[in-house]
């Protein structure tokens, strides 16, 4: 298997190829990543900036440490990537429709980022900031959200019977996504 370290990919177009390997402390920038084969890759204290990696297959990838900063990242599957070490933190990120399901990701920062339609079921996501994230249509059911912080997100809907929510920080009006079930009719003053 090639080791890569300390390499800068710029302006890249990996969709048709992507060479296997464990890249260390590399980072990617500009590249066009979209429907690529990530399968046995290890990216271990990488970073990815403004790419596309869109429906790329994630089978047994294994991301430790790695950063996403303004990413087009939809219809990712994150449920096939290798569980062992898996971290990593996104900003600014475009994920709607991504799959976390059955994920262990305690403290997870994500910042500024488009989760429309994003599956957390059954996800521990304990201590994880969904800092001014947009939520509309996430998928949160049987799902760790203790201690996590709601307060500046948006368009949730969590049902607190169906989810472990001790803790956890909401802030109003936004917290009305934990009685949408109930179909109540909330007034203001």
């Amino acid at each position: 298997m090639s080791y890569f370290v300390d390499e800068e990919y710029i302006h890249r177009n990996f969709q048709t190829g992507f060479p296997k390997g464990e890249y260390e402390n590399c980072i990617f920038r500009n590249c066009e990543m979209g429907d690529a084969d990530f399968s046995d890759i290890t990216f271990i204290d990488c970073k990815f900036e403004n790419c596309n990696i869109s429906n790329a297959n994630l089978n047994q990838t294994n991301f430790r440490d790695t950063t996403f900063l303004d990413c087009k990242m939809m219809g990712l599957l994150f449920t096939r990537c290798n569980p062992f070490g898996l971290g990593f933190t996104f900003s600014n990120c475009n994920l709607n429709h991504c799959a976390f399901y059955k994920l262990q990701l305690k403290k997870l920062s994500i910042q500024s980022c488009s989760l429309h339609a994003a599956d957390f079921t059954s996800t521990d996501l304990t201590g994880t900031a969904f800092i001014n994230c947009d939520l509309t249509d996430a998928k949160f059911d049987t799902s760790n959200l203790e201690k996590c912080d709601f307060s500046s997100a948006i368009h949730y809907s969590i049902d607190p019977e169906n989810n472990r929510i001790r803790k956890a920080k909401f802030a109003y009006p936004a917290i009305l996504g934990l009685l949408g079930k109930y179909d109540l009719i909330v007034v203001s003053d």
